[in-house]
């Protein structure tokens, strides 16, 4: 089917559906591409207004939009926002009843709907294709296209399928979308969906209103509770390796009175459902969260994503951290990493029982990852210069920005640190390492001999953690390595460097850890404090409050999720302009014509009782 000319001008429909005076950065480009006929990649950031690239188009053209996405959460969430803004939008995924699926087979084939939202799965099993091709199609979006590419942080074989697409649909343009795409993931997805290399759409991945903040691993506990001590009823994700510690850690901070849930792919499907649909029903809650609570979380009220371990690679941070002030307000993502962290990522990394190629990818990913989270350099340079983007200046809003760690003359230290490692027999990791400097009196010290080494208890100069500290900055710089089938046990790296240093040929100063006491102190700042607070007035702030309940009022006689009838920021807008009339009202971002029609006299009604 071919995709036909244009009926509805972009800009109009922008303004009266979404309620947006204008477009952002891209975006307008690509709106013209697509109701040209062509077929692009569109690479923008979370929150960055992706969704618009293609939502517009659909209801500028004749004939039906399909939407390609991995995830049914983001799917029903894309849905009820379209609802709400007057647009006729279904999904078909595997969590329909099959009355439902039914219906939205009936009212496709009747010409009743604008966008459909389906899953690969779902496109490519039974008649899926078939089906689609005996109705009148406009455009083709293809939602986290990053998962086609084995480069891709989310491979996913079934989209490997939606090179057919060219094959069977030739005259259907096709619009990839993706926040996190290095440039090689970039152009697997230009290849294998025969798009046009020329037209490849990038916004600027930096997500300025984002806090990074990356501490060594000292006492994780201890550490994540102080951070979350700086955001009380705030609402953030927790994300943690494995499902035993997601478990722990949510007990945890129940514990201490922090109303947190558990998620992870080991949980009954109803339990899943349950924590997601709290999640998505506003309220102050963390989610403490393996990777399985990840894409398509679409609330945009998130005010920190933490780590306490990990993640798999940098563009998987990135896309984690992304989960983060999607409404444009204050957000930090706080990681605390350790040299453990990446000796057990190579080892699942070897045991995974993927192809050595794949392993050859997954390495080199998770160097740029240790590399990024050892650094003392701007996290957010660093960052994006991994996205193939240039930052020309350092950020101010990051920890190597905003609490820069001076340079301290570490050369005897890294000496006896380089003698520990020799002397034990490479076979030991920074934690035993640090215990035999400290001279430690414990059961495995004595057992192998170890406290009557010539540098046992040699180390009181630093603290323990001050010694982690250096091991990281040893490795980093080459002077050692972990090797992985040493179980993450330390040894000589580069030998231009290790050589010089031993024989005293060579100083070497660099970033420490503040020592204990301070640390403690500076565990968790600083707090950038998210939410509204920060851009309200103290006139308003009332307004603002009475506005949230209202809208919880109406998400819960809907059975939506608050996000989906107006997003703080639109609030935040009419709390500060405080409109009289529907037509001021009609000037506040966010607030397009169904959604005027819907809840204006109400809004105005609540104003006036508020003043």
């Amino acid at each position: 089917m071919t995709a036909t000319l244009p009926t509805a001008d972009p800009r109009r429909i922008l303004r009266q559906v979404f309620g947006y005076a204008e477009f952002r950065g891209p975006q307008e480009a690509v709106v013209t591409h697509v109701l040209a006929g062509g077929s692009a990649l569109v690479l923008m950031p979370t929150g960055g207004g992706k969704s618009l690239c293609y939502q517009v188009p659909a209801l500028c053209l004749e004939g039906l939009t399909v939407v390609i996405s991995p995830l049914i959460a983001l799917m029903d969430d894309q849905v009820e926002t379209l609802r709400q803004q007057g647009v006729a939008a279904a999904a078909l995924h595997s969590g329909l009843a099959p009355e439902d699926t039914t219906a939205t087979w009936a009212a496709l084939e009747r010409g009743q709907l604008k966008l459909l939202y389906v899953s690969p799965e779902r496109l490519f099993s039974g008649e899926g294709l078939s089906r689609l091709a005996g109705v009148p199609l406009a455009l083709f979006a293809i939602d986290e296209a990053h998962c086609l590419s084995q480069w891709g942080h989310d491979f996913r074989p079934d989209y490997r399928q939606l090179d057919q697409l060219a094959t069977r649909f030739p005259a259907v343009p096709r619009l990839a979308l993706t926040a996190t795409a290095d440039p090689r993931t970039r152009d697997d997805i230009v290849r294998h969906l025969r798009l046009p290399p020329e037209a490849v759409y990038v916004a600027s991945f930096n997500r300025a209103n984002i806090r990074y903040w990356v501490l060594p691993k000292d006492e994780p506990r201890q550490q994540l509770l102080a951070f979350l001590d700086g955001h009380k009823g705030e609402t953030g994700i927790v994300y943690a390796r494995s499902r035993k510690r997601v478990e722990q850690v949510a007990e945890l901070l129940q514990e201490v009175g922090i109303d947190a849930l558990a998620y992870h792919a080991g949980l009954d499907p109803e339990r899943r459902s349950a924590v997601l649909q709290r999640f998505r029903g506003g309220g102050a809650v963390v989610v403490v969260a393996t990777i399985a609570f990840g894409m398509g979380i679409n609330r945009p009220d998130v005010r920190f994503v933490a780590h306490i371990d990990l993640p798999k690679s940098l563009e998987a941070y990135y896309q984690e951290t992304g989960r983060a002030g999607r409404d444009g307000l204050p957000a930090i993502a706080w990681m605390i990493q350790g040299g453990g962290d990446g000796a057990q990522l190579r080892q699942w990394i070897e045991a995974s029982g993927a192809s050595e190629e794949q392993k050859h990818i997954e390495r080199a990913k998770l160097e740029a990852l240790i590399g990024f989270a050892q650094a003392s350099a701007c996290r957010r340079q660093l960052l994006l210069a991994h996205l193939g983007e240039t930052l020309a200046a350092p950020c101010g809003n990051c920890d190597a920005c905003l609490d820069p760690q001076p340079a301290v003359e570490v050369t005897e230290s890294a000496r006896k640190a380089l003698s520990a490692v020799h002397r034990t027999g490479y076979r030991f990791g920074a934690a035993h390492l640090v215990d035999v400097l400290l001279g430690a009196d414990t059961a495995k010290i004595r057992q192998l001999g170890h406290h009557s080494l010539s540098v046992y208890g040699l180390g009181k100069e630093l603290d323990r953690g001050q010694w982690r500290g250096l091991f990281r900055q040893l490795v980093n710089l080459g002077f050692l390595v972990s090797d992985p089938e040493a179980r993450g046990g330390l040894r000589f790296g580069r030998d231009d460097l290790v050589r010089p240093l031993l024989r005293g040929e060579a100083p070497l100063a660099v970033p420490l850890p503040p020592p204990s006491q301070e640390r403690r102190r500076a565990t968790s700042k600083p707090a950038a404090r998210g939410g509204s607070p920060g851009e309200l007035s103290e006139e308003a702030a009332p307004h603002f409050d009475a506005l949230k309940r209202w809208r919880l009022e109406q998400a819960r006689r809907q059975g939506v999720p608050p996000y989906v009838v107006f997003h703080d920021r639109t609030l935040i807008e009419i709390a500060t302009l405080r409109p009289t009339t529907l037509d001021d009202l009609a000037g506040v971002s966010g607030v397009g014509q169904a959604k005027l029609e819907r809840y204006g006299a109400d809004l105005l009604a609540l104003l006036a009782r508020e003043d």
